[in-house]
């Protein structure tokens, strides 16, 4: 399987109103994560009139990424063709792929482009359907029950993220296609 795992950070939760600030993705192919095909940059927010957005307080506070550190990035503009062709053809997965698959969806169109997966998958409903028995599949309690780690420093940042979904995807996948 050739799937491409990407994860974003936003100023909020809505795809209509908020912007990404920042996108990561990591390829697995053949039930491995390829280190070495990977995305990642921040992105500069810019509202409907090209005016760059400010970052909230309370989103920063979640992944820590501020103002300062997108000044210089590029806009989305820039950004999503090259994330678009990083993904190809591929399947995607996510942790919660309805939050970011309609952000990626809004920005697509805002653009001009097109966001078409074959395949979205979601790694808390593989969650789900692996531990039928847990309440929660938020994606620190899942890393913590596939015995998984994020490095320091990298949680709620897209790589950081992407790494740990990415190893929870081929557990999971392989978990659930043994029937444990």
């Amino acid at each position: 399987m050739n799937v491409v795992v990407f994860d974003l950070e936003t100023t909020g939760l809505s795809p209509e109103r908020d912007a990404i600030v920042e996108i990561g993705a990591l390829r697995v192919r053949g039930g491995q994560v390829v280190a070495s095909e990977r995305f990642e940059s921040l992105v500069r927010p810019l509202n409907a009139a090209g005016e760059v957005l400010r970052i909230p307080w309370h989103a920063q506070r979640v992944h820590g990424i501020s103002d300062e550190m997108v000044r210089g990035a590029p806009d989305l503009g820039r950004v999503l063709p090259d994330f678009l062709d990083f993904v190809g053809d591929s399947a995607v997965v996510a942790h919660n792929i309805g939050f970011d698959g309609g952000f990626m969806r809004a920005a697509a169109r805002r653009h001009g482009l097109v966001w078409s997966p074959p395949a979205e998958y979601c790694t808390v409903q593989l969650s789900r359907q692996a531990f039928p028995r847990e309440r929660t599949h938020n994606l620190d309690v899942l890393a913590q029950r596939l015995g998984l780690s994020f490095a320091p420093g990298a949680r709620h940042r897209s790589l950081g993220d992407v790494q740990v979904t990415a190893e929870a995807f081929v557990r999971l996948t392989e978990r659930l296609r043994a029937g444990v």
